[in-house]
């Protein structure tokens, strides 16, 4: 053996931080997901591979979108380049802030310096997490919530996710902020300081846009204790008509915090707005999100200083580009999205009705069936349930699905109050609903 070899040797401890061992030994990540994406059905290539109505893209518009990037160059020699730097390129930022003053009617103009581009709002989350509280600190999400908030806001960052139940109450009326104030002192009570509010508007996974009334009021509330307000506006633009649920009166639209007037309501630096692609322009594989911030130029300071762990490619920031400046394909798109998700999401309460599943009415924003399962399978397996602990019929439920190839996120993982509830995802071709709910009632059957 050379004298400069190091003979192998087992390592008689760990290897990773502490934090490296915890999380190896748990599914923070959620690895099913990607279990599940690696073996997708497909009805001729591989119809025993699982039927996926849990991932939050939307399908729908994947040609047109396609077709017009196909028939662009999004590659120069200055693509080649780091370009602006890490942030985003000034043309894009230039071209995005254009594009939100005509679609959000902003109080105050977007102007280029108060954009951030991440790749991928999932970034802008984690950064905002980061900026604005301290290892230990906790961020107020009402519940349910998109599950991969909790991971998104403190996994690597430390922060802790406050969840804030409302009973009886609306989740998206003026009375919850009596439910947030309860939380975060209670919070505060126990040593786990409340130093922002995350918003999900339109909601994930209830589908729907919070009132005025209510952002002005969650405002006031942040006003109160000095803290942030993050609003993920992700799904902006994925605002359609119910034409199938029977309601008293039409769902509320999209107004974005960013074009409420906060003279006398809130600190306007406490008021921090996401976006991205992914959603609203069924581009979830570009992976670019920006973080706009009008009054906080500290802040921004702040996230800047991490861009180089989250700068998106020069052909994201080009693709992007692309679509947004061009007024005429942004019109067209966004008018056939959203007859597509209106169409699908009436296609999607049909097929779940044919089955006896019992879904939340008045959705009329983003892609999701907030559907109780449980009923259905309590119904239809009385001595079983009878067996099962309230709390675990949810994981029953997904297990039997999951047997039969079908996937959907839990309420569980989404931080549902009762259990059995789960998020379907609608907007898919519908051959793959079809397919998918059919798995589902096969697996409660």
């Amino acid at each position: 053996m050379s004298k400069t070899t190091v003979p192998y040797r087992k390592m008689s401890g760990p290897t990773l931080s502490d934090r490296g061992t915890e999380y190896s030994a748990t599914q923070a990540g959620e690895t099913v997901i990607w279990d599940v994406i690696s073996n997708l059905w497909h009805p001729q290539e591989n119809p025993d591979g699982y039927v996926s109505l849990g991932v939050a893209e939307n399908a729908l518009m994947h040609s047109e979108l396609r077709d017009f990037l196909n028939s662009k160059r999004l590659l120069e020699d200055r693509s080649l380049t780091y370009g602006d730097g890490p942030t985003g390129c000034k043309p894009l930022r230039s071209i995005l802030s254009s594009f939100l003053n005509s679609k959000l009617n902003p109080v105050m103009p977007i102007k280029p310096e108060h954009i951030i581009a991440t790749n991928g709002v999932t970034t802008a989350i984690e950064h905002s997490s980061w900026a604005l509280a301290n290892p230990g600190d906790g961020i107020l999400l009402g519940r349910p919530y998109y599950r991969a908030f909790i991971a998104d806001i403190g996994l690597r960052t430390g922060v802790k996710v406050v969840p804030v139940s409302f009973g009886e109450i609306d989740p998206c009326s003026p009375s919850c902020v009596e439910k947030y104030d309860e939380a975060l002192n209670e919070s505060n009570q126990k040593g786990v300081k409340i130093r922002a509010l995350m918003l999900c508007h339109p909601h994930n996974p209830l589908g729907r846009c919070y009132p005025k009334e209510t952002i002005i009021e969650l405002m006031k509330l942040c006003q109160k204790y000095n803290i942030h307000l993050i609003s993920d506006e992700i799904y902006a633009f994925s605002v359609w008509k119910n034409t199938i649920d029977e309601l008293k009166e039409e769902p509320v639209g999209f107004q974005s915090v960013l074009s409420i007037d906060t003279k006398g309501i809130i600190d306007p630096g406490l008021a921090h707005v996401l976006w991205g692609m992914s959603k609203d322009f069924g581009a979830n594989g570009v992976r670019i999100g920006f973080l706009i911030s009008q009054n906080n130029e500290p802040f921004l300071k702040a996230v800047r200083t991490c861009g180089l762990h989250s700068s998106p490619s020069s052909l994201a920031e080009n693709a992007a580009a692309e679509v947004l400046g061009n007024e005429e394909f942004v019109e067209r798109y966004t008018k056939t999205n959203q007859e597509r998700l209106s169409e699908a999401y009436a296609y999607g309460v049909k097929k779940v009705k044919e089955h006896g599943m019992e879904h939340v009415p008045g959705v009329n924003a983003a892609f999701f069936l907030w559907v109780n399962l449980g009923k259905v399978w309590r119904e239809k397996h009385p001595e079983e349930a009878g067996k099962v602990d309230g709390e675990a019929i949810t994981d029953v439920i997904f297990q039997k699905m999951m047997k039969n190839k079908v996937y959907v996120v839990t309420g569980d993982a989404a931080g549902a109050e009762e259990p059995g509830w789960f998020r379907l995802v609608f907007s898919q071709p519908k051959d793959l609903v079809d397919e998918g709910i059919k798995r589902i009632a096969e697996a409660i059957s």
